[in-house]
Protein backbone atom coordinates (compact mmCIF):
# COMPACT_ATOMS: atom_id res chain seq x y z
CA UNK A 1 0.00 0.00 0.00
CA UNK A 2 1.18 3.67 -0.64
CA UNK A 3 1.34 5.42 2.18
CA UNK A 4 -0.34 8.89 0.03
CA UNK A 5 -3.60 7.28 -1.16
CA UNK A 6 -3.37 6.49 -4.73
CA UNK A 7 -6.69 8.88 -5.07
CA UNK A 8 -5.11 11.91 -3.34
CA UNK A 9 -2.35 14.44 -4.80
CA UNK A 10 1.03 14.12 -3.83
CA UNK A 11 2.75 16.33 -1.33
CA UNK A 12 3.51 19.79 -3.26
CA UNK A 13 6.48 21.67 -3.23
CA UNK A 14 7.12 24.65 -0.66
CA UNK A 15 6.41 27.85 -2.03
CA UNK A 16 8.79 30.62 -1.80
CA UNK A 17 5.68 32.87 -0.20
CA UNK A 18 4.50 32.06 3.06
CA UNK A 19 0.90 30.17 2.53
CA UNK A 20 -2.17 30.93 4.48
CA UNK A 21 -2.71 30.71 8.23
CA UNK A 22 -4.07 26.46 9.02
CA UNK A 23 -5.75 26.00 11.14
CA UNK A 24 -5.89 22.53 12.20
CA UNK A 25 -7.69 20.48 14.70
CA UNK A 26 -5.72 17.30 17.11
CA UNK A 27 -8.03 14.82 17.66
CA UNK A 28 -8.53 11.22 18.41
CA UNK A 29 -9.21 8.55 20.68
CA UNK A 30 -8.18 9.44 24.71
CA UNK A 31 -4.65 8.78 25.65
CA UNK A 32 -3.75 8.32 21.53
CA UNK A 33 -1.05 11.42 22.33
CA UNK A 34 -2.79 14.62 20.89
CA UNK A 35 -1.46 16.66 23.83
CA UNK A 36 1.80 15.18 23.39
CA UNK A 37 2.29 15.58 19.81
CA UNK A 38 1.22 19.58 19.73
CA UNK A 39 3.74 19.97 22.48
CA UNK A 40 6.32 18.52 20.75
CA UNK A 41 5.48 20.23 17.37
CA UNK A 42 5.76 23.21 19.81
CA UNK A 43 8.82 22.10 21.63
CA UNK A 44 10.83 20.98 18.19
CA UNK A 45 9.87 24.65 16.01
CA UNK A 46 11.21 26.63 18.64
CA UNK A 47 8.19 28.44 19.98
CA UNK A 48 8.02 27.58 23.73
CA UNK A 49 10.04 30.34 25.66
CA UNK A 50 12.82 29.09 27.94
CA UNK A 51 11.22 29.77 30.84
CA UNK A 52 8.00 27.85 30.21
CA UNK A 53 10.77 24.97 29.16
CA UNK A 54 11.57 25.37 32.85
CA UNK A 55 8.00 24.79 34.40
CA UNK A 56 7.72 22.06 31.98
CA UNK A 57 10.28 19.94 33.69
CA UNK A 58 8.76 20.87 37.23
CA UNK A 59 5.46 20.03 35.97
CA UNK A 60 7.28 16.76 34.64
CA UNK A 61 8.50 15.74 38.06
CA UNK A 62 5.19 16.34 39.49
CA UNK A 63 2.10 15.27 37.12
CA UNK A 64 4.39 13.60 34.04
CA UNK A 65 3.68 10.14 33.27
CA UNK A 66 7.31 9.88 30.77
CA UNK A 67 9.54 8.83 33.66
CA UNK A 68 12.64 11.78 33.72
CA UNK A 69 11.90 13.11 30.19
CA UNK A 70 9.32 16.18 29.47
CA UNK A 71 5.81 15.68 29.30
CA UNK A 72 4.94 17.46 26.37
CA UNK A 73 0.99 17.51 27.10
CA UNK A 74 1.65 19.09 30.51
CA UNK A 75 2.47 22.38 27.96
CA UNK A 76 -1.38 22.04 26.23
CA UNK A 77 -3.17 20.45 29.21
CA UNK A 78 -3.10 23.66 31.55
CA UNK A 79 -6.02 22.69 33.77
CA UNK A 80 -5.04 21.27 37.22
CA UNK A 81 -7.77 18.62 36.79
CA UNK A 82 -6.49 17.65 32.98
CA UNK A 83 -2.71 17.26 34.91
CA UNK A 84 -4.11 15.56 37.78
CA UNK A 85 -6.20 12.78 35.75
CA UNK A 86 -4.00 12.62 32.52
CA UNK A 87 -6.51 13.57 29.98
CA UNK A 88 -7.37 16.54 28.00
CA UNK A 89 -11.19 18.30 29.01
CA UNK A 90 -11.35 21.44 27.04
CA UNK A 91 -9.73 22.79 24.06
CA UNK A 92 -6.45 24.39 23.82
CA UNK A 93 -5.38 27.14 20.86
CA UNK A 94 -1.87 27.44 20.77
CA UNK A 95 -0.16 29.69 17.97
CA UNK A 96 2.87 29.36 16.15
CA UNK A 97 4.73 30.25 12.90
CA UNK A 98 7.60 28.38 11.16
CA UNK A 99 9.55 29.77 8.12
CA UNK A 100 6.93 28.57 6.14
CA UNK A 101 3.43 28.87 7.29
CA UNK A 102 1.68 29.96 10.50
CA UNK A 103 -0.77 28.08 12.18
CA UNK A 104 -3.64 27.74 14.58
CA UNK A 105 -3.84 24.36 16.71
CA UNK A 106 -6.79 23.48 18.47
CA UNK A 107 -5.72 20.23 21.26
CA UNK A 108 -9.32 18.60 21.87
CA UNK A 109 -10.33 15.83 24.10
CA UNK A 110 -10.34 12.69 23.18
CA UNK A 111 -12.78 11.66 26.29
CA UNK A 112 -16.02 10.27 25.04
CA UNK A 113 -17.55 12.42 27.53
CA UNK A 114 -15.94 15.39 26.45
CA UNK A 115 -17.13 15.40 22.99
CA UNK A 116 -18.98 17.90 22.81
CA UNK A 117 -15.67 19.92 22.62
CA UNK A 118 -13.45 18.29 19.99
CA UNK A 119 -16.94 19.50 17.84
CA UNK A 120 -16.48 23.39 19.31
CA UNK A 121 -12.77 23.18 18.16
CA UNK A 122 -13.98 21.55 14.98
CA UNK A 123 -16.18 24.28 13.85
CA UNK A 124 -13.53 26.59 12.35
CA UNK A 125 -10.97 24.34 11.17
CA UNK A 126 -9.74 23.58 7.72
CA UNK A 127 -7.45 20.09 8.54
CA UNK A 128 -7.62 17.53 11.29
CA UNK A 129 -4.58 15.30 12.66
CA UNK A 130 -6.33 12.39 13.42
CA UNK A 131 -4.24 10.64 16.38
CA UNK A 132 -4.54 6.73 16.44
CA UNK A 133 -2.32 4.41 18.81
CA UNK A 134 -0.60 2.18 17.25
CA UNK A 135 -1.26 -0.53 19.51
CA UNK A 136 -4.89 -0.06 19.79
CA UNK A 137 -5.33 0.37 15.98
CA UNK A 138 -9.18 2.30 15.24
CA UNK A 139 -11.45 2.60 17.79
CA UNK A 140 -15.09 4.04 18.05
CA UNK A 141 -13.45 7.40 19.20
CA UNK A 142 -11.84 7.60 16.04
CA UNK A 143 -14.21 7.27 14.13
CA UNK A 144 -16.91 9.56 15.61
CA UNK A 145 -14.50 12.22 15.58
CA UNK A 146 -14.26 11.66 11.80
CA UNK A 147 -17.63 11.25 11.42
CA UNK A 148 -18.03 14.44 13.11
CA UNK A 149 -14.87 16.43 10.93
CA UNK A 150 -16.82 15.46 8.19
CA UNK A 151 -19.68 16.74 9.29
CA UNK A 152 -18.70 20.06 10.22
CA UNK A 153 -16.52 20.61 7.06
CA UNK A 154 -13.00 19.71 7.39
CA UNK A 155 -12.07 18.12 3.82
CA UNK A 156 -8.62 17.58 4.83
CA UNK A 157 -7.08 14.47 7.05
CA UNK A 158 -3.99 13.45 8.59
CA UNK A 159 -3.81 10.29 10.06
CA UNK A 160 -0.97 10.11 12.46
CA UNK A 161 -0.26 6.73 14.00
CA UNK A 162 1.61 7.62 17.07
CA UNK A 163 3.64 5.87 19.57
CA UNK A 164 5.05 3.96 16.64
CA UNK A 165 8.06 3.13 19.04
CA UNK A 166 5.86 0.67 21.06
CA UNK A 167 5.04 -1.89 18.32
CA UNK A 168 8.87 -1.76 16.91
CA UNK A 169 7.99 0.95 14.07
CA UNK A 170 6.56 -2.07 12.25
CA UNK A 171 5.34 -1.14 8.47
CA UNK A 172 3.03 -3.95 8.76
CA UNK A 173 1.61 -2.69 11.72
CA UNK A 174 1.10 0.98 10.28
CA UNK A 175 -0.19 -0.42 6.99
CA UNK A 176 -3.21 -2.41 8.58
CA UNK A 177 -3.98 0.29 10.41
CA UNK A 178 -4.01 2.62 7.44
CA UNK A 179 -5.60 0.13 5.66
CA UNK A 180 -8.67 -0.24 8.25
CA UNK A 181 -9.04 3.52 8.09
CA UNK A 182 -9.54 3.78 4.77
CA UNK A 183 -12.24 1.74 4.62
CA UNK A 184 -14.20 3.17 6.75
CA UNK A 185 -13.96 6.61 5.65
CA UNK A 186 -14.04 6.02 1.92
CA UNK A 187 -17.41 8.38 0.41
CA UNK A 188 -17.21 10.97 3.63
CA UNK A 189 -16.02 13.66 0.88
CA UNK A 190 -12.77 14.15 2.11
CA UNK A 191 -10.22 16.10 -0.87
CA UNK A 192 -7.38 14.87 1.34
CA UNK A 193 -6.27 11.67 2.90
CA UNK A 194 -2.41 10.92 4.24
CA UNK A 195 -0.94 8.27 7.00
CA UNK A 196 1.64 9.37 8.58
CA UNK A 197 4.09 7.32 10.95
CA UNK A 198 4.99 9.09 14.75
CA UNK A 199 6.15 8.87 17.87
CA UNK A 200 4.90 11.74 19.51
CA UNK A 201 7.51 11.07 22.83
CA UNK A 202 10.54 10.97 21.45
CA UNK A 203 9.86 13.49 18.17
CA UNK A 204 9.99 10.15 15.89
CA UNK A 205 8.76 12.06 11.89
CA UNK A 206 7.03 14.99 13.77
CA UNK A 207 9.22 17.67 12.47
CA UNK A 208 12.58 16.20 11.05
CA UNK A 209 12.34 12.93 9.42
CA UNK A 210 12.94 10.20 10.89
CA UNK A 211 15.84 7.18 10.55
CA UNK A 212 14.48 4.94 12.85
CA UNK A 213 11.69 3.46 10.06
CA UNK A 214 13.88 3.17 6.76
CA UNK A 215 10.74 1.89 5.18
CA UNK A 216 9.05 5.21 5.55
CA UNK A 217 9.53 7.30 2.04
CA UNK A 218 7.06 10.36 2.92
CA UNK A 219 7.76 13.73 4.60
CA UNK A 220 7.54 14.17 8.20
CA UNK A 221 4.01 15.77 9.85
CA UNK A 222 5.66 19.25 9.78
CA UNK A 223 6.55 19.16 6.47
CA UNK A 224 3.23 17.49 5.45
CA UNK A 225 1.73 20.43 7.08
CA UNK A 226 3.72 23.38 6.02
CA UNK A 227 2.99 22.88 2.12
CA UNK A 228 -0.55 21.42 1.94
CA UNK A 229 -2.82 23.58 -0.10
CA UNK A 230 -5.97 24.42 1.71
CA UNK A 231 -7.96 26.14 -1.02
CA UNK A 232 -10.16 28.51 0.17
CA UNK A 233 -12.93 29.25 -2.68
CA UNK A 234 -14.85 31.69 -0.41
CA UNK A 235 -14.18 34.97 -2.17
CA UNK A 236 -15.84 33.19 -6.02
CA UNK A 237 -18.83 32.32 -4.40
CA UNK A 238 -21.65 34.21 -4.74
CA UNK A 239 -21.77 37.34 -2.01
CA UNK A 240 -22.95 36.58 1.34
CA UNK A 241 -22.83 39.83 4.14
CA UNK A 242 -24.88 38.90 7.60
CA UNK A 243 -25.38 42.33 9.13
CA UNK A 244 -23.74 42.31 12.65
CA UNK A 245 -24.57 46.15 13.38
CA UNK A 246 -26.49 48.82 11.84
CA UNK A 247 -24.27 51.66 12.13
CA UNK A 248 -25.86 55.04 13.15
CA UNK A 249 -23.49 57.60 14.47
CA UNK A 250 -25.80 60.76 13.51
CA UNK A 251 -28.15 61.84 11.80
CA UNK A 252 -26.22 61.96 8.71
CA UNK A 253 -24.79 58.63 8.61
CA UNK A 254 -26.71 54.88 8.28
CA UNK A 255 -24.72 51.72 7.30
CA UNK A 256 -24.57 48.14 8.03
CA UNK A 257 -21.73 46.60 9.12
CA UNK A 258 -20.29 43.10 9.10
CA UNK A 259 -17.63 40.75 7.55
CA UNK A 260 -17.69 39.68 4.06
CA UNK A 261 -18.55 35.59 4.37
CA UNK A 262 -18.05 35.01 0.98
CA UNK A 263 -17.90 36.56 -2.43
CA UNK A 264 -17.22 40.46 -3.45
CA UNK A 265 -19.11 43.75 -3.33
CA UNK A 266 -18.32 47.09 -4.97
CA UNK A 267 -19.43 50.29 -4.90
CA UNK A 268 -22.46 50.68 -7.47
CA UNK A 269 -23.49 46.64 -7.11
CA UNK A 270 -27.61 45.86 -6.56
CA UNK A 271 -27.70 44.83 -3.12
CA UNK A 272 -30.89 42.87 -1.69
CA UNK A 273 -31.92 41.86 1.57
CA UNK A 274 -32.44 38.02 1.62
CA UNK A 275 -35.55 37.82 3.54
CA UNK A 276 -37.23 40.57 2.72
CA UNK A 277 -36.27 40.67 -0.93
CA UNK A 278 -36.04 44.44 -0.57
CA UNK A 279 -32.74 46.03 -2.71
CA UNK A 280 -30.74 49.16 -2.74
CA UNK A 281 -27.30 50.64 -4.57
CA UNK A 282 -24.20 50.58 -2.57
CA UNK A 283 -22.64 54.26 -2.86
CA UNK A 284 -20.15 53.43 0.24
CA UNK A 285 -17.67 51.01 1.14
CA UNK A 286 -16.28 52.27 4.70
CA UNK A 287 -13.49 50.29 6.60
CA UNK A 288 -11.45 51.90 9.38
CA UNK A 289 -8.73 52.97 6.89
CA UNK A 290 -11.33 54.93 4.84
CA UNK A 291 -13.30 54.22 2.11
CA UNK A 292 -12.31 51.33 -0.84
CA UNK A 293 -14.17 50.78 -3.94
CA UNK A 294 -14.39 46.75 -3.47
CA UNK A 295 -14.38 44.19 -0.31
CA UNK A 296 -14.10 40.23 -0.48
CA UNK A 297 -14.24 37.36 1.40
CA UNK A 298 -13.33 38.13 5.28
CA UNK A 299 -13.21 41.97 5.02
CA UNK A 300 -14.76 43.72 7.75
CA UNK A 301 -16.68 46.95 6.07
CA UNK A 302 -19.50 48.49 6.26
CA UNK A 303 -22.08 48.95 3.34
CA UNK A 304 -23.48 52.31 2.66
CA UNK A 305 -26.58 52.48 0.66
CA UNK A 306 -28.05 55.14 -1.94
CA UNK A 307 -31.42 54.48 -1.41
CA UNK A 308 -33.35 53.79 2.18
CA UNK A 309 -33.58 50.00 3.25
CA UNK A 310 -34.84 48.49 5.94
CA UNK A 311 -32.33 46.13 7.79
CA UNK A 312 -31.67 44.90 10.96
CA UNK A 313 -29.03 42.43 12.54
CA UNK A 314 -29.31 39.03 11.51
CA UNK A 315 -30.49 40.18 8.42
CA UNK A 316 -28.09 38.64 4.79
CA UNK A 317 -27.69 41.07 2.24
CA UNK A 318 -26.75 39.03 -1.46
CA UNK A 319 -26.59 40.27 -4.50
CA UNK A 320 -30.44 40.14 -6.98
CA UNK A 321 -29.41 37.55 -8.81
CA UNK A 322 -27.73 34.99 -6.31
CA UNK A 323 -30.21 35.06 -3.71
CA UNK A 324 -30.36 32.28 -0.45
CA UNK A 325 -33.18 30.26 0.08
CA UNK A 326 -36.04 31.79 2.27
CA UNK A 327 -37.80 28.64 3.64
CA UNK A 328 -39.35 27.68 7.32
CA UNK A 329 -38.29 24.43 6.82
CA UNK A 330 -34.69 22.49 6.01
CA UNK A 331 -33.13 19.19 6.17
CA UNK A 332 -29.75 18.89 8.60
CA UNK A 333 -27.62 16.94 9.85
CA UNK A 334 -27.85 17.21 13.72
CA UNK A 335 -24.93 16.38 16.16
CA UNK A 336 -26.50 15.89 19.84
CA UNK A 337 -24.46 16.72 22.40
CA UNK A 338 -27.35 17.15 24.97
CA UNK A 339 -27.67 15.63 28.34
CA UNK A 340 -31.69 14.98 27.68
CA UNK A 341 -32.44 13.21 24.40
CA UNK A 342 -33.77 15.16 21.37
CA UNK A 343 -37.63 14.97 21.59
CA UNK A 344 -39.33 15.31 18.05
CA UNK A 345 -42.18 18.17 18.09
CA UNK A 346 -40.47 20.31 21.33
CA UNK A 347 -40.02 24.26 20.72
CA UNK A 348 -36.01 24.40 21.09
CA UNK A 349 -34.37 27.54 19.67
CA UNK A 350 -32.01 27.37 16.60
CA UNK A 351 -29.52 30.14 16.09
CA UNK A 352 -28.73 30.74 12.44
CA UNK A 353 -26.94 33.46 10.54
CA UNK A 354 -27.19 35.88 13.59
CA UNK A 355 -31.11 35.51 14.21
CA UNK A 356 -32.78 33.05 16.88
CA UNK A 357 -36.19 31.78 16.59
CA UNK A 358 -37.97 28.62 17.72
CA UNK A 359 -37.77 25.38 15.68
CA UNK A 360 -38.59 21.86 16.06
CA UNK A 361 -37.56 18.53 14.72
CA UNK A 362 -40.42 17.21 12.70
CA UNK A 363 -38.59 14.23 11.69
CA UNK A 364 -35.80 12.31 12.56
CA UNK A 365 -34.98 10.42 8.97
CA UNK A 366 -32.31 8.26 9.88
CA UNK A 367 -29.34 7.51 12.67
CA UNK A 368 -26.00 6.99 11.63
CA UNK A 369 -24.56 3.94 12.97
CA UNK A 370 -20.47 5.06 13.73
CA UNK A 371 -18.96 2.24 13.14
CA UNK A 372 -20.13 0.98 9.76
CA UNK A 373 -22.19 4.39 8.71
CA UNK A 374 -25.29 2.47 8.11
CA UNK A 375 -28.54 4.77 8.21
CA UNK A 376 -30.52 3.34 11.10
CA UNK A 377 -34.20 4.24 12.03
CA UNK A 378 -34.44 6.10 15.14
CA UNK A 379 -36.93 7.95 16.71
CA UNK A 380 -34.60 10.37 18.97
CA UNK A 381 -30.50 11.41 19.41
CA UNK A 382 -28.48 10.88 22.41
CA UNK A 383 -25.92 12.43 23.65
CA UNK A 384 -22.69 11.89 20.81
CA UNK A 385 -25.38 10.83 18.42
CA UNK A 386 -25.37 12.30 14.77
CA UNK A 387 -28.64 12.19 12.42
CA UNK A 388 -30.13 13.45 9.67
CA UNK A 389 -33.25 15.46 10.67
CA UNK A 390 -36.36 18.10 9.13
CA UNK A 391 -36.37 21.06 10.89
CA UNK A 392 -39.20 23.07 11.05
CA UNK A 393 -38.95 27.08 11.99
CA UNK A 394 -41.19 29.48 13.92
CA UNK A 395 -40.85 31.54 10.58
CA UNK A 396 -39.39 31.18 7.51
CA UNK A 397 -35.37 32.02 7.29
CA UNK A 398 -32.75 32.43 4.99
CA UNK A 399 -30.73 29.52 4.76
CA UNK A 400 -27.85 28.00 2.99
CA UNK A 401 -26.15 24.67 2.07
CA UNK A 402 -23.47 23.53 4.67
CA UNK A 403 -21.66 22.14 1.47
CA UNK A 404 -21.61 25.61 -0.38
CA UNK A 405 -21.35 28.10 2.58
CA UNK A 406 -19.67 26.63 5.42
CA UNK A 407 -19.95 30.02 7.76
CA UNK A 408 -23.69 30.37 6.77
CA UNK A 409 -25.25 27.09 6.85
CA UNK A 410 -24.61 25.80 10.08
CA UNK A 411 -26.46 26.44 13.61
CA UNK A 412 -26.52 25.58 16.98
CA UNK A 413 -29.76 24.52 18.70
CA UNK A 414 -30.88 25.50 22.49
CA UNK A 415 -33.16 24.50 25.34
CA UNK A 416 -35.54 26.93 25.90
CA UNK A 417 -35.88 25.90 28.98
CA UNK A 418 -32.22 25.83 30.59
CA UNK A 419 -30.56 27.44 27.46
CA UNK A 420 -28.04 25.06 26.99
CA UNK A 421 -26.72 24.25 23.19
CA UNK A 422 -27.88 20.79 22.77
CA UNK A 423 -27.06 20.12 19.09
CA UNK A 424 -24.54 21.76 16.24
CA UNK A 425 -26.28 21.15 13.40
CA UNK A 426 -24.95 21.58 9.52
CA UNK A 427 -28.37 22.56 6.65
CA UNK A 428 -28.51 20.18 4.07
CA UNK A 429 -31.12 21.15 1.96
CA UNK A 430 -34.58 23.55 2.18
CA UNK A 431 -37.75 21.62 2.00
CA UNK A 432 -39.95 23.30 -0.54
CA UNK A 433 -42.68 20.61 0.18
CA UNK A 434 -45.00 23.71 1.69
CA UNK A 435 -43.95 26.51 -0.52
CA UNK A 436 -47.20 26.77 -2.31
CA UNK A 437 -49.32 26.20 1.11
CA UNK A 438 -50.67 30.26 1.90
CA UNK A 439 -52.57 30.80 4.78
CA UNK A 440 -55.95 31.90 3.40
CA UNK A 441 -57.16 35.02 4.65
CA UNK A 442 -61.29 35.02 5.41
CA UNK A 443 -63.45 37.89 6.26
CA UNK A 444 -65.06 36.94 9.31
CA UNK A 445 -61.70 36.81 11.67
CA UNK A 446 -61.39 35.70 14.98
CA UNK A 447 -62.21 39.16 16.44
CA UNK A 448 -65.82 38.84 14.76
CA UNK A 449 -66.88 35.19 15.89
CA UNK A 450 -65.80 36.44 19.24
CA UNK A 451 -67.96 39.45 19.47
CA UNK A 452 -70.77 37.21 17.92
CA UNK A 453 -70.68 35.67 21.49
CA UNK A 454 -69.99 38.48 23.58
CA UNK A 455 -66.70 37.27 25.10
CA UNK A 456 -63.11 36.58 24.98
CA UNK A 457 -61.69 33.71 23.58
CA UNK A 458 -59.03 32.06 25.70
CA UNK A 459 -57.58 28.25 26.62
CA UNK A 460 -57.50 27.70 30.24
CA UNK A 461 -55.02 25.05 30.62
CA UNK A 462 -55.63 22.89 33.47
CA UNK A 463 -52.19 20.55 34.34
CA UNK A 464 -51.13 18.59 37.39
CA UNK A 465 -50.54 14.92 37.78
CA UNK A 466 -52.83 12.53 37.22
CA UNK A 467 -55.94 11.80 40.08
CA UNK A 468 -55.29 15.75 41.06
CA UNK A 469 -58.61 16.68 40.05
CA UNK A 470 -57.79 18.76 36.82
CA UNK A 471 -60.74 17.52 34.69
CA UNK A 472 -63.05 18.16 37.61
CA UNK A 473 -61.96 21.26 38.28
CA UNK A 474 -62.42 22.03 34.94
CA UNK A 475 -66.03 20.91 34.77
CA UNK A 476 -67.33 22.72 37.34
CA UNK A 477 -65.61 25.69 35.72
CA UNK A 478 -67.33 25.26 32.59
CA UNK A 479 -70.72 24.82 34.47
CA UNK A 480 -70.28 28.53 36.06
CA UNK A 481 -69.36 29.18 32.08
CA UNK A 482 -72.12 28.09 30.70
CA UNK A 483 -74.39 29.57 33.11
CA UNK A 484 -73.40 33.18 32.09
CA UNK A 485 -74.13 31.62 28.63
CA UNK A 486 -70.75 31.50 27.58
CA UNK A 487 -69.60 29.59 24.72
CA UNK A 488 -66.86 26.18 26.01
CA UNK A 489 -65.85 23.10 25.11
CA UNK A 490 -63.37 21.18 27.28
CA UNK A 491 -60.85 19.13 25.86
CA UNK A 492 -60.04 16.02 28.22
CA UNK A 493 -56.87 14.09 27.75
CA UNK A 494 -58.53 10.44 28.12
CA UNK A 495 -61.21 11.74 25.87
CA UNK A 496 -58.84 12.63 23.01
CA UNK A 497 -56.33 9.65 23.40
CA UNK A 498 -59.65 7.99 22.60
CA UNK A 499 -59.65 9.44 19.34
CA UNK A 500 -57.42 12.42 18.18
CA UNK A 501 -54.36 10.47 19.81
CA UNK A 502 -55.17 7.08 20.12
CA UNK A 503 -52.04 5.90 18.36
CA UNK A 504 -49.83 7.90 20.58
CA UNK A 505 -48.57 6.25 24.16
CA UNK A 506 -46.47 7.49 26.94
CA UNK A 507 -43.32 7.80 25.96
CA UNK A 508 -41.42 11.54 26.24
CA UNK A 509 -42.00 11.69 22.21
CA UNK A 510 -45.49 10.75 22.47
CA UNK A 511 -46.27 13.31 24.78
CA UNK A 512 -44.67 16.22 23.39
CA UNK A 513 -46.76 14.68 20.04
CA UNK A 514 -49.82 15.03 22.32
CA UNK A 515 -49.52 17.90 23.75
CA UNK A 516 -48.59 19.50 20.46
CA UNK A 517 -51.64 18.46 18.57
CA UNK A 518 -54.08 19.78 21.18
CA UNK A 519 -52.42 22.85 21.13
CA UNK A 520 -53.06 23.05 17.13
CA UNK A 521 -56.78 22.22 18.35
CA UNK A 522 -56.90 24.65 20.81
CA UNK A 523 -55.60 27.50 18.93
CA UNK A 524 -58.99 26.43 16.03
CA UNK A 525 -60.89 26.52 18.62
CA UNK A 526 -59.94 29.64 20.23
CA UNK A 527 -59.93 31.03 16.50
CA UNK A 528 -63.79 30.09 16.67
CA UNK A 529 -63.92 32.28 19.39
CA UNK A 530 -64.82 29.25 22.04
CA UNK A 531 -63.30 29.51 25.71
CA UNK A 532 -61.16 26.47 25.50
CA UNK A 533 -60.44 24.17 28.69
CA UNK A 534 -57.97 21.41 28.45
CA UNK A 535 -57.23 19.17 30.49
CA UNK A 536 -53.62 17.37 30.44
CA UNK A 537 -50.95 16.16 32.58
CA UNK A 538 -48.72 17.75 30.04
CA UNK A 539 -45.53 17.36 32.73
CA UNK A 540 -43.13 19.25 30.14
CA UNK A 541 -42.80 23.24 30.69
CA UNK A 542 -41.56 23.05 26.75
CA UNK A 543 -44.81 22.35 25.69
CA UNK A 544 -46.90 24.36 28.05
CA UNK A 545 -44.45 26.81 26.83
CA UNK A 546 -45.24 25.80 22.57
CA UNK A 547 -49.25 25.75 23.08
CA UNK A 548 -48.72 29.75 24.48
CA UNK A 549 -46.81 30.85 21.89
CA UNK A 550 -49.40 29.52 19.52
CA UNK A 551 -51.54 32.26 21.00
CA UNK A 552 -52.08 35.84 21.62
CA UNK A 553 -51.05 37.41 24.48
CA UNK A 554 -53.26 36.97 27.14
CA UNK A 555 -55.11 34.38 25.66
CA UNK A 556 -53.55 31.60 27.42
CA UNK A 557 -54.23 31.23 31.21
CA UNK A 558 -52.01 27.94 32.35
CA UNK A 559 -53.71 26.69 36.15
CA UNK A 560 -51.42 24.35 38.25
CA UNK A 561 -54.20 22.13 40.24
CA UNK A 562 -51.43 21.20 43.08
CA UNK A 563 -52.62 17.67 44.57
CA UNK A 564 -50.20 16.22 47.22
CA UNK A 565 -49.10 12.57 45.70
CA UNK A 566 -50.16 10.47 48.40
CA UNK A 567 -53.89 12.04 47.86
CA UNK A 568 -53.60 11.14 43.91
CA UNK A 569 -52.57 7.98 44.93
CA UNK A 570 -55.67 7.39 47.72
CA UNK A 571 -58.03 8.37 44.91
CA UNK A 572 -56.84 6.47 42.41
CA UNK A 573 -59.78 4.77 40.91
CA UNK A 574 -58.46 3.65 37.70
CA UNK A 575 -56.20 1.89 39.33
CA UNK A 576 -52.99 3.24 37.20
CA UNK A 577 -51.02 4.63 40.10
CA UNK A 578 -51.27 0.78 41.51
CA UNK A 579 -49.69 -0.72 38.35
CA UNK A 580 -46.98 2.45 38.18
CA UNK A 581 -45.68 1.22 41.52
CA UNK A 582 -45.78 -2.26 40.69
CA UNK A 583 -43.70 -1.50 37.43
CA UNK A 584 -46.45 -2.10 34.97
CA UNK A 585 -47.07 0.82 34.15
CA UNK A 586 -43.69 2.96 32.74
CA UNK A 587 -43.11 6.81 32.45
CA UNK A 588 -46.15 7.64 34.39
CA UNK A 589 -45.56 11.02 35.91
CA UNK A 590 -44.99 11.56 39.50
CA UNK A 591 -43.71 7.61 39.87
CA UNK A 592 -41.27 7.18 37.57
CA UNK A 593 -41.33 10.33 35.58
Amino acid sequence: MKHFLQSFPALPAANSAQLPTLRLLSCGSVDDGKSTLIGRILHDCGAIPDDQIAALARDSRKFGTTGGDLDFALLIDGLEAEQQQGVTIDVAYRYFSTNRRSFIIADTPGHEQYTRNMATGAANCDLAILLVDARKGVLEQTLRHTSISAMLGIRHIVLAINKMDLVDYSEAVFNTIVADFVSHVEGRGFRTLASIPVSARFGVNVAVRSTCMPWWHGPCLLDYLETIEVADHSATAPLRFPIQWVNRPNLDFRGFSGTVMSGRVKVGDEIVVADSGLSAHVSRIVTMDGDVARAEADDAVTLVFAEEIDAARGDVLCHVSDRPAVVDQFAAHLFWIGAEKLLPGRSYLIKVNGRTVPASVTEIKHRVDISNRRELAAKTLRINEIGFCNIAASRAICIDSFEHFRDLGAFLMIDRATNATVAIGTIAFPLRRASNVHVQSMSVTKQVRAGLKDQKPAVLWFTGLSGAGKSTVANLVEVKLAARRAHTVTLDGDNLRHGLNRDLGFTDIDRVENIRRVGEVSKLMVDAGLIVLSCFISPFEAERRMVRELLAPGEFVEIFVDTPLDVCIARDRKGLYKLALAGEIKNFTGIDQ
